[in-house]
């Protein structure tokens, strides 16, 4: 997530007399590129986004790719399968961009604009964007993060706003694999569990438990409760364990 090339200029003398001298080996010398490139894959058993099931209950498949640069911006997107009607259609495509990076000693901030997308969308009037930002800090084995999000009045939102604000805590076990973690989050808005649950309250809580490890290379699995307050609707609002495989690069 960062945005330009540093060229090494070398002598053309300096240059020539290499070539001269040196078989034409590739240059193992070269400086690493500002860019990098990250991405993963993952099957779980249940999207579950804010506490709330946009898989309808069942499997998804989802995958992301990030581009970084060393200035801290980055671009990115990522997509998951949905269960979304004739509203949402089948699938969610969302792309970002912004800036992350070190603001004091032992804190970091990220802030961005995301856009969800809905390529399957029958009404046409389903994508809205949403600016975002966190900090976060990390005391030994543990990461703390407070964040916000914020979704003004947009005509797929029904001209209505909504702003979530949530903290997560991770926390390693020593000599294992193993990070446990935990998240709490709260929606004022369009948004809200008991509104995509049917009913008309505003806000909400959600809340989530879980730990995950890497179990080998590139692999890792996870397991996590996952529920809201207010109504429980079997497939959407319900309390959930969910499992994920992921493979990241």
């Amino acid at each position: 997530m960062r945005t330009s090339i540093k060229a090494l200029l070398a002598s053309s003398v300096l240059a020539v007399a290499t070539l001269a001298s040196s078989p034409a080996f590739a240059d193992d010398t070269a400086p690493p590129s500002d860019f990098t490139v990250s991405g993963n894959v993952a099957l779980v058993t249940d999207y579950r986004f804010r506490g709330v099931s946009l898989s309808g209950g069942d499997p998804a498949i989802q995958g992301g790719i990030t581009v970084s640069h060393s200035s801290g911006f980055y671009v990115g997107t990522w997509s998951s399968s949905i269960r979304g009607g004739d509203v949402y259609g089948e699938q969610e495509l969302d792309l970002f961009g912004g800036w992350t990076g070190q603001v004091t000693s032992g804190l970091s901030l990220d802030a961005g604009l995301l856009v969800y997308v809905y390529p399957g969308s029958q009404t046409g009037n389903a994508d809205y964007w949403e600016p975002y930002a966190s900090i976060s800090g990390t005391v030994g084995p543990a990461t703390a993060k407070v964040g916000v999000a914020y979704a003004w009045s947009q005509s797929s939102l029904g001209d209505q706003d909504n702003t979530y604000v949530y903290g997560n805590l991770d926390v390693g076990v020593p000599n294992t694999p193993i990070t446990v973690s935990g998240h709490v989050g709260y929606t004022d808005g369009v948004l809200s569990p008991y509104i995509l649950a049917g009913g008309t309250k505003r806000n909400g809580w959600d809340y989530s438990i879980g730990a995950s490890a890497a179990v080998w290379g590139p692999l890792s699995l996870g397991v996590s409760y996952i529920g809201v307050d207010g109504p429980s609707v079997n497939g959407l609002t319900d309390d959930a364990v969910v499992g994920t495989l992921t493979a990241s690069f």
